[in-house]
């Protein structure tokens, strides 16, 4: 997904590319599919104008479907935006434990797993902008229908992040002083403003450029270890 140029542009979203981690045998292919673009419809719209503003018979437009369609997927306009929540979470939460189980294979530290999680982190906002920034703002939404499951998916991808914190605390790698779900979060937030800045502000950098930024922070302020 190529990023936008200018700052607070939206990125073209591309949600159909997404593998879906909680599809079962019994859902077809031609409904998956068809659920695909109704995300990627909704996330389209709702970044661009809202969601109170956006209507079902704009996302079933969009998704070039019958607005019954969007219904015999889903119940309503929140039910579809909730699943969209649950969805994208789920898929950055499967990407980050990926990266972590990935380098414990490779016989890494806990700090290269961080550094993993940081980078797979990032490669998920770049490639999913739109998303993430609905993502963020929600977080910050007290009187949603669908809060108390964004807070369920919340620390289902910053439980990932304690896991590896935990495991290098009892490993002697990280100080046993760490506050581990505080620290945890930190992390899972800094990659998330970090990115979106990158994306609305600084578009010209790399993910590279990006990602060793913070991975000097991570070295030096996690890890203990000195930068230079």
């Amino acid at each position: 997904m190529s990023r936008s140029g200018t700052s607070g542009a939206l990125s073209p979203v591309r949600i159909r590319g997404m593998e879906s981690s909680s599809a079962t045998a019994g859902v077809s292919t031609r409904r998956e599919a068809t659920r695909q673009k109704l995300y990627e419809a909704a996330v389209t719209l709702i970044a661009e104008q809202g969601f109170s503003a956006t209507t079902v018979d704009e996302i079933a437009e969009r998704a070039g479907v019958a607005k019954g369609t969007v219904y015999y997927n889903f119940a309503s306009k929140s039910v579809l935006f909730e699943e969209l929540l649950r969805h994208g979470v789920g898929l950055l939460t499967a990407s980050l434990r990926e990266a972590a189980e990935r380098t414990a294979r490779d016989g890494g530290t806990k700090v290269d797993a961080l550094d993993a999680m940081i980078r797979a982190g990032l490669v998920f906002i770049e490639r999913y902008p739109a998303f993430t920034q609905l993502y963020v703002a929600e977080l910050w939404r007290t009187n949603r229908a669908w809060q108390s499951t964004l807070m369920v998916v919340r620390q289902q991808a910053v439980a990932v992040v304690e896991d590896v914190l935990r495991a290098g605390v009892a490993a002697g790698e990280f100080s046993d002083e760490i506050d581990v779900p505080l620290t945890a979060s930190a992390l899972v937030g800094m990659v998330l403003v970090a990115a979106l800045d990158w994306q609305s502000f600084q578009p010209e950098r790399s993910l590279d450029d990006v990602h060793a930024a913070l991975s000097r922070l991570l070295q030096g302020r996690v890890s203990g270890r000195s930068t230079s």
